[in-house]
């Protein structure tokens, strides 16, 4: 039952001969990425400022791009998502989801600041944790300044970035002075031993593979006793309860479906409010291919919506 949609897109990445992921070096991986999404993803759409920002962090300075959606006064204190690219903690940037928080900008009517954490393999875990954590605090401390409300911060992210929003809620949990109010979880990795039932039924054929799965995880993990350390698999925290309400979106044919199901289970089991939704006939990555999957484009104002009513 794979979208008809999703299966021309694989059945073309197979005529074009394109290399999967995991034969690629990390430049070169990031270099298909960064090109691929012309094809995919529609183009950028019109918002009312986007600008580029630096915040301290612990590698360095971290690079920040602030997104407004359009029609929103320049001087008006909006709620904020925080949000986390993709691309298993190796490949990604702000250019390759800037499609993405600007739709979510838009259809929420709130502001977006993404993040260009750092990466394996030249940045190991704990690395990229350290930098997202540390960007949402410089973005609640710095909130007035920035015409933001820090008093109404989510944050998001899709694949890698999921795990690091899930990773940052248990955080801003744990530490009391980081008050967020709402996490969006776009097909979330939530658990490094990879050991859930769909990555053996979806780990072959469906652009996301167990090979490129083990790739990424290898670049970012060098250590296999971090696979159980929560910061990596925030599915193993002993303790998920008093976190914010949680979206949990996920794809009936991605290797990751049942990391979603199970982390989603595992928040409500806790006592906090969580949703899930799966797109069943979709594949991993789609919510940012809305040229040529209009389930995408469903995803997107879906995970708008949310935001603008945790956040109103």
């Amino acid at each position: 039952m794979l979208h008809p949609q999703a299966r021309a897109l694989l059945q073309l990445i197979e005529e074009k001969g394109l290399p999967p992921t995991h034969t690629l070096s990390p430049a070169e991986a990031r270099h298909w990425y960064r090109e691929r999404r012309f094809v995919s993803q529609p183009p950028p759409p019109a918002v009312a400022q986007s600008v580029d920002l630096k915040a301290p962090g612990p590698g360095g300075d971290i690079a920040l791009r602030l997104v407004r959606p359009v029609g929103s006064a320049p001087a008006t204190r909006l709620p904020v998502l925080v949000y986390y690219h993709g691309g298993g903690w190796v490949i990604g940037d702000l250019d390759s989801h800037d499609t993405l928080c600007r739709e979510l900008a838009n259809g929420s009517g709130c502001a977006v600041v993404a993040v260009d954490y750092r990466m394996g393999p030249e940045h190991r875990f704990p690395a990229a944790v350290d930098d997202v954590i540390a960007a949402t605090r410089w973005v609640h401390a710095n909130a007035a300044a920035l015409d933001l409300d820090g008093s109404r911060i989510a944050v998001g992210g899709d694949s890698a970035g999921g795990n690091l929003a899930a990773v940052v809620a248990i955080a801003a949990r744990d530490s009391g002075d980081l008050p967020l109010a709402f996490q969006l979880l776009i097909y979330p990795a939530t658990d490094m031993r990879r050991g859930a039932p769909s990555h053996q039924s979806n780990g072959q054929g469906y652009l996301l593979t167990r090979d490129t799965i083990t790739y990424f995880h290898d670049h970012y993990i060098d250590d296999a006793s971090h696979d159980l350390d929560w910061r990596a698999s925030p599915l193993l925290h002993p303790d998920l309860s008093k976190l914010p309400p949680a979206s949990v979106l996920t794809a009936g044919y991605d290797p990751l479906r049942d990391e979603g199901l199970q982390y989603a289970q595992a928040l409500s089991e806790a006592g906090n409010r969580a949703a899930l939704v799966c797109f069943e006939r979709q594949i991993h990555g789609f919510i940012t291919m809305g040229k040529v999957i209009d389930e995408a484009n469903t995803a997107v104002a879906l995970c708008a919506a949310q935001l603008r009513h945790a956040l109103q």
